[in-house]
């Protein structure tokens, strides 16, 4: 059985850090790009971040670019979502997705699995 499991989410203040890990089992994905998305009470899922296979390529939506870095290390399976300079609209529950393609991607279609999100809440 595949899973997606996050970590590291919490409640910060505005202009602290964050670090989330997804650790993947039941599959390899050091042949898929990953990603994070995230998702705010009453709005729709959005793109945050991406990650090619290798970790050569990412993405960023520009609400995050310049403080939010994603890494992977494939020996563990495990995807990490570093979170700097956190600003009260990042709050939201906060979703690792594995794509079907090799690069990753902006799109929820591309992403076949989903882990069942980890909270982070930044306060003022």
């Amino acid at each position: 059985q595949v899973q997606l499991v996050e970590s590291g989410g919490g409640l910060v203040q505005a202009g602290d850090s964050l670090r989330l890990s997804c650790a993947a089992s039941g599959r390899t994905f050091s042949t898929n790009g990953m990603g994070w998305f995230r998702q705010a009470p009453g709005k729709e899922r959005e793109f945050v971040a991406a990650i090619s296979w290798s970790g050569g390529s990412t993405y960023y939506a520009e609400s995050v670019k310049g403080r939010f870095t994603i890494s992977r290390d494939n020996a563990k399976n495990t995807v990490y979502l570093q979170m700097n300079s956190l600003k009260c609209e990042d709050t939201a529950v906060y979703y690792c997705t594995a794509s079907r393609l090799m690069y990753g991607s902006d799109r929820v279609g591309s992403y076949d699995y989903w882990g069942q999100g980890t909270q982070v809440t930044v306060s003022s």
